[in-house]
């Protein structure tokens, strides 16, 4: 019989238990969580990159209701529990529900300080602890300008940072003389001021808050030596102190946090804590990997594991503020039984710090260069004695010994327990083992099964290096490659970064993410172009330089220099009239050949370029636009003849693929992107060989997505049924903006497709939340879509409105 498991509490600590306790133990369990949050588990210390926009909540997201379903646990959410009776094991909850229990972990976390000077219940005042706390942040910096955040510490400085990229003015206010004190020595607590007031941050150092003014609304932060900092918000970050009531009600030993043993149990030995509510030796921890220790400990005790101990941790910390790289470890503090070695580059903003006792690293601060924290990290937990690298053992593993090392030896000499993805506390034999057990080639690869690197993304160096050493010569660097010469970063790093620091010319973006070249290259140039195209539409203006010559005069340039000319023909269909103009073109401008192509259009082949304006001219007055035919964007979308004289036909193939076509036309995309609507299952227009596909069925649309008919030959994936012609302009329409959104330039969609997972994009196309969100923000970009290319002007206003399924925009507006 399954044994009765209740939790309380879904943060990650937790989180990580049931991860274990699945594997370790799978079917042992009947397992029951009550969240006083609203949602599944996410990765709160990835807040402050939602914060910021560089992240969204679906992207740390760490289990999703399915999950869940899958392991079959009983999620209650927002649920708090409010009473534990320990004599007849039951646990309930404010709203009444109650729970029987075999085994109770407690996993309550952490509660923010709010110091108690007056004013600190106003309105606009919030602290910075969960995504509640985040949502009311981003919804203040939608109406508001000024924010206080008093406490310069990790959050702190995280919070700001978040909030002057929302385009805040932020001030922040810290009662010692150095920013991350508890973390950073001074010399690199200064460092880290000019960083952040850098960023148009004001920092106040010395700062102790006398009182919050404002009658219902804060106004402003009054210091105590009188000084006055305008505030619309005003965000608490001072620390923490474990969320301990409910324990301490039931009669639980209690200190500053739950106290527990070695095996994680409390007092009761039926109850078990885990995470920021637990004290463990005198010692609670804020910290991810100490708490996910802590996590595996109790999951093999309750698998039967009478030997799995938890020992205690030694702590790293970063800042996950884009743009400034910091690392801290250990105990810093100067004694007259420590020596340091200290390297300082002033131009390039570097400061190293290590210090030693007895030849060995008791403490680290690396500012500005972090790249070797992992190494020096792992030697100050295992206690190395350092003496026969004490002349470059501040240059890191690189020069250890004195010369440069295979580049793959900085994860080499760490133990298979070594800390890479603090994020996530995954070390590096289970990455290892993960490559070899899985076949993992890539960076990707990695990330999906392991989780490494998929937070805040600093030990992505770490992980590649752990490729390199695991595959050997059948390791593909050309995975992990940069977008091109010019820079490091890599496309998916270039459009996180490019909405994270609002970067909206190609100049900014270059000088911004620190480009190699002054002008970029012609791999480069287009690809940033159509990022900026895709993220600020309306706001930034098309380089059309920028872009390939086909794209500039709508053409495709032919092996003799002359231009092809492809008018668009909706769905296939024309006109007698449109036909004569194509007809008039052909002998005005002496073209050589007139074709009809594989994409139902009628392509006049050889017109000189000089012509081309002329051309176009003619065209537009029969009004007729152009085919995009060139376009990194919607070509065509080939349709049968469907219900209106096909005798197998089940519906209007023609007439949706018209819909279709003029509702997606002039939508920018990463690749070329083609369609077809097929009006039977007999498939007429190859609807399976597209990128999407419509085949009509007598029970509605089915939908398809992710084939190739070109250098690679692909057929489609299903996507799924739907009933209605407007689902399947719905779908088709979020299919296409999520591609927008994730692709990569010059990534067809069967291959944005393979690499994020086909399970991935249905599930975000299929959940109607997420579609919804989806059609949203296609519905904003189509708004401003006459704004980015002039060409649209023939169509726009007149044909988008009336094709778009999103109709009902006061729905979609709820919906975001």
């Amino acid at each position: 019989m399954k044994k009765k498991l209740v939790v309380i509490g879904n943060g990650m600590a937790p989180g990580r238990a049931l991860e274990t306790l699945f594997k370790k133990a799978p079917g042992d369990f009947d397992v029951t969580i009550f969240n006083a949050e609203p949602r599944v588990n996410y990765d709160r210390i990835m807040l402050s990159p939602v914060l910021s926009g560089e992240k969204t909540f679906e992207d740390i997201v760490i289990h999703d209701d399915a999950w869940y379903a899958e392991h079959g646990v009983t999620l209650l959410k927002g649920e708090k529990i409010v009473h534990i009776d320990r004599e007849k094991k039951t646990v309930m909850s404010e709203n009444g529900v109650t729970s029987p229990y075999d085994h109770l972990m407690i996993a309550t976390g952490s509660t923010p300080i709010v110091i108690p000077v007056p004013g600190h219940d106003k309105n606009g005042v919030v602290t910075y602890r969960d995504l509640d706390d985040v949502d009311q942040m981003l919804e203040a910096a939608k109406k508001r300008k000024n924010a206080v955040v008093i406490g310069g510490g990790l959050l702190g400085l995280e919070a700001a940072a978040g909030l002057q990229m929302q385009g805040m003015n932020v001030t922040v206010l810290h009662l010692m003389p150095t920013l991350m004190e508890r973390q950073l020595d001074p010399a690199a607590g200064y460092l880290l001021q000019r960083a952040i007031e850098d960023r148009d941050i004001r920092v106040i150092t010395k700062a102790n808050t006398h009182e919050i003014l404002g009658d219902d609304e804060v106004t402003g932060v009054a210091l105590d030596d009188g000084t006055v900092i305008p505030a619309d918000i005003v965000v608490m970050a001072v620390g923490i102190k474990p969320s301990t009531a409910v324990a301490e009600a039931a009669g639980l030993e209690i200190g500053r946090g739950i106290i527990v043993d070695d095996a994680m149990r409390t007092s009761d030995p039926d109850i078990s804590a885990v995470g920021e509510c637990a004290e463990h030796r005198g010692m609670c921890y804020g910290l991810v990997a100490p708490l996910y220790d802590m996590a595996k400990t109790l999951a093999a005790r309750l698998a039967g594991d009478e030997t799995a101990a938890y020992t205690g941790s030694v702590t790293s910390t970063k800042l996950k503020v884009t743009g400034i790289d910091l690392f801290s470890a250990g105990d810093f503090a100067e004694a007259p039984d420590r020596e340091e070695i200290v390297l300082r580059d002033a131009a390039a903003g570097v400061y190293k710090r290590l210090v030693l006792k007895d030849n060995r690293i008791i403490g680290v601060v690396l500012y500005g260069e972090t790249k070797d924290g992992a190494w020096f990290f792992q030697m100050m937990k295992d206690g190395t004695d350092v003496s026969e690298l004490r002349e470059t053992l501040i240059f890191g593993q690189g020069y250890a010994g004195g010369a440069p090392l295979d580049p793959t030896a900085a994860v080499a000499a760490l133990p298979d327990d070594g800390e890479i993805c603090g994020c996530n506390g995954i070390c590096k034999g289970d990455i290892v083992s993960a490559i070899a057990e899985q076949g993992l080639s890539t960076i990707d690869d990695v990330r999906a099964v392991t989780k490494a690197s998929g937070s805040c993304g600093s030990c992505t160096g770490l992980v590649e290096q752990l490729l390199a050493l695991a595959l050997g010569d059948a390791y593909n660097p050309a995975a992990v490659q940069p977008m091109c010469p010019c820079t490091d970063l890599g496309h998916d790093d270039v459009r996180r970064l490019i909405v994270a620091k609002e970067l909206k010319t190609i100049p900014a973006v270059m000088q911004e993410l620190e480009w190699k070249t002054s002008c970029g290259c012609a791999k480069c140039r287009p690809a940033l172009n159509y990022y900026l195209v895709a993220t600020w539409p309306g706001e930034y203006e098309d380089d059309y330089q920028s872009r390939f010559i086909n794209e500039r005069v709508h053409a495709n340039i032919q092996k003799d220099g002359t231009y092809s000319v492809i008018p668009r023909m909706w769905g296939g269909m024309t006109t007698p009239g449109e036909l004569r103009a194509i007809a008039d073109v052909a002998e005005k401008f002496n073209i050589p050949s007139v074709k009809v192509t594989g994409g139902q259009r009628i392509d006049l082949l050889g017109v000189q370029k000089e012509d081309l304006p002329a051309v176009w001219a003619d065209l537009n007055a029969a009004g007729m636009v152009s085919g995009a035919a060139y376009a990194k964007g919607l070509r065509t979308v080939k349709t049968c003849v469907g219900t209106d004289w096909c005798r197998f036909g089940t519906q209007d193939s023609t007439g949706l693929g018209i819909k279709i076509e003029k509702m997606m036309w002039g939508s920018w995309t990463p690749h070329k992107v083609k369609m077809a609507v097929s009006g039977c299952p007999r498939n007429c227009a190859e609807a399976t060989c597209k990128d999407f596909g419509v085949i009509c069925v007598d029970s509605g649309y089915e939908l398809h997505f992710a084939g190739a008919a070109g250098m690679h030959i692909k057929g489609t994936e299903i996507l799924c049924t739907v009933a209605t012609e407007e689902e399947a302009l719905e779908y088709c329409a979020a299919t296409v903006q999520l591609y927008r959104e994730q692709g990569r330039y010059l990534e067809r969609i069967y291959k944005w497709a393979d690499r994020v997972g086909h399970d991935t994009v249905r599930a975000q196309i299929v959940e109607d939340q997420e579609r919804r969100n989806l059609l949203y923000r296609r519905f904003l970009y189509s708004q401003k879509f006459a704004q980015i290319d002039p060409w649209a002007e023939r169509v726009a206003g007149k044909d988008w409105r009336e094709f778009t399924p999103m109709s009902d925009i006061s729905r979609l507006e709820a919906a975001e």
